[in-house]
C-alpha cells in the first residue's frame, strides 16, 4: 500500500466517521422502526464523493480504488449496516455496471448523476423463482426494430422504489444459456416500468428493498449495455466486485457489534466487578476480535487484488464468505454479552443481530460462496 493510498484511506475513514455520527447515529432507531429509506443522506454522501468512489474524475466521481471504498463501507456499517448496504449497492452494482460495460455516451449521461448522489441506482438480477439460479430468469426482452420490449419482474432489489435508474438483466435467448441474457439501463418514469411491493424485512430496514415490474416496457437499443447475450457474463464480473462490498459490510457490522459489546462489558458490573473480568466474557471477546481481524485482512486483500487488476473471483468469495459468517457469529455473541439487554431495542446489539444475517444471503449465499471456492481450488 502506497503512502498516498494510506493517507486517502485514513482521510476517508475520519470523514465517514464524522458524517455517520452527525447524520446517521441520531436516527438509527427511527429509520429502523419506520423502515424509512433516508434518500437525503445519500444525496449528502454524494456531496462527499462517496456515491461515486470508484468512478473516474472525468465522469464526476472520486476516482479512488477499492481499498478506500471498503474503508468507507466499513465505517458506515459499524454505525448502521443499512446505510452501508445501500451505499455499497449503489456503487458496486448499478454504477459500476455502467462504468465497466457502458459506452462513452452512456457513461457521460449517467455516471455524473449517480456519482454526485443526484440519482440513486438500482440493479436487477434476482427474480421470485430464480435466486441463485439466475440463468433461468423469466424477465424477457424482445427486439422490435431499434427498440426492445421488456416483460417480467425482479425482486429483492435495493432501491426498487426510490432508484432513479436501474440496470436490469433480461433473458434474450434460451433459458440456461450463459449467452442468453442482456443488460439494459432503464430510467424511472419509462412507460411500463414500475415499482412493486416493498418488502417488510427482518433487518437492514433503512435500506429499501422492492420489486421491479416491467409490462410492455419499451426502450431504445441505445439503452443496451454491451453486446446482446453478454448480460449474465457481465453480471458475474459485477458480482466479483460486489462480493467485496458485502465482505466490507460484514466487517463493518461485526465491528459495530464488537465495539458495542466491548464497551458494555467494561461498564456492566456483576458481583462487584466488570463482566469483562470474567473468563467466559473475556474469551468470547477474544474470539470476536480474532474473527474480525481475519475478515478485515481477507477483505482488504481482495480489495488490493481488485485494484491491481487481478482476477478476484476466489478472493472476493473467500472474503465475503468469511466476513458474512463472522458478522453473524459476532452479532450473536454481542447479544449474549448484553444478556437481557441484548434483546431490547434500547441497546444496539439486537439490531446488529438482525442486520447481520443479510450478509450471508445477499449477492450470493454462503452456500454459493462455498461452491465458487471449492470449484476454484479443485480445478485442475
Amino acid at each position: 500500500m502506497t503512502t498516498e493510498i494510506a493517507e486517502n484511506q485514513a482521510l476517508i475513514e475520519q470523514t465517514v466517521r464524522d458524517f455517520a455520527e452527525r447524520y446517521i447515529r441520531p436516527h438509527i432507531r427511527e429509520w429502523d422502526e419506520a423502515q424509512h429509506f433516508p434518500a437525503e443522506v445519500f444525496h449528502k454522501l454524494g456531496e462527499l464523493g462517496l456515491m461515486g468512489v470508484l468512478v473516474p474524475v472525468e465522469y464526476g466521481g472520486a476516482g479512488l480504488g477499492y481499498r478506500e471504498y471498503v474503508a468507507a463501507i466499513v465505517e458506515l456499517s459499524k454505525v448502521d449496516p443499512s446505510i452501508g448496504l445501500s451505499m455499497a449497492a449503489h456503487n458496486s452494482l448499478c454504477t459500476n455496471h455502467i462504468l465497466m460495460f457502458g459506452n462513452e455516451d452512456q457513461k457521460r449521461q449517467y455516471l455524473p448523476k449517480l456519482a454526485s448522489g443526484e440519482w440513486i441506482g438500482a440493479w436487477g438480477l434476482t427474480e421470485p423463482n430464480t435466486g441463485s439460479d439466475a440463468g433461468n430468469m423469466r424477465t424477457v426482452a424482445v427486439r422490435d426494430g431499434d427498440h426492445w420490449v421488456l416483460n417480467g419482474s425482479k425482486n429483492f432489489i435495493t432501491h426498487g422504489k426510490s432508484g432513479n435508474v436501474a440496470v436490469v438483466i433480461t433473458r434474450t435467448g434460451e433459458p440456461g444459456d450463459k449467452h442468453g441474457s442482456t443488460a439494459f439501463i432503464v430510467e424511472r418514469g419509462t412507460p411500463g416500468f414500475s415499482a412493486g411491493k416493498k418488502e417488510d424485512k427482518l433487518g437492514m430496514r433503512a435500506s429499501e428493498t422492492a420489486e421491479l415490474i416491467f409490462q410492455d416496457c419499451r426502450i431504445s437499443d441505445s439503452q443496451r449495455l454491451g453486446e446482446v447475450g453478454d448480460g449474465f457474463i457481465q453480471s458475474l464480473k459485477i458480482l466479483d466486485g460486489g462480493r467485496i462490498s458485502i465482505a466490507a459490510l460484514g466487517v463493518g457490522t461485526a465491528l459495530g457489534a464488537y465495539e458495542a459489546a466491548l464497551a458494555y462489558s467494561k461498564e456492566r458490573k456483576q458481583f462487584g466487578q466488570p463482566i469483562s473480568s470474567f473468563q467466559g466474557i473475556a474469551f468470547k471477546l477474544a474470539d470476536m476480535y480474532t474473527d474480525l481481524q481475519a475478515s478485515t485482512l481477507l477483505t482488504f486483500d481482495a480489495a488490493d487484488r481488485k485494484d491491481r487488476g487481478e482476477k478476484v473471483s476466489l478472493a472476493s468469495s473467500v472474503a465475503k464468505y468469511h466476513s458474512s459468517e463472522t458478522a453473524v457469529r459476532v452479532a450473536n455473541d454481542a447479544v449474549q454479552i448484553f444478556g437481557g439487554y441484548g434483546f431490547i431495542k434500547d441497546y444496539p446489539a439486537e439490531k446488529f443481530y438482525r442486520d447481520s444475517k443479510l450478509c450471508t444471503i445477499g449477492e450470493g449465499t454462503s452456500e454459493i460462496q462455498k461452491l465458487v471456492i471449492s470449484r476454484d481450488i479443485l480445478r485442475d
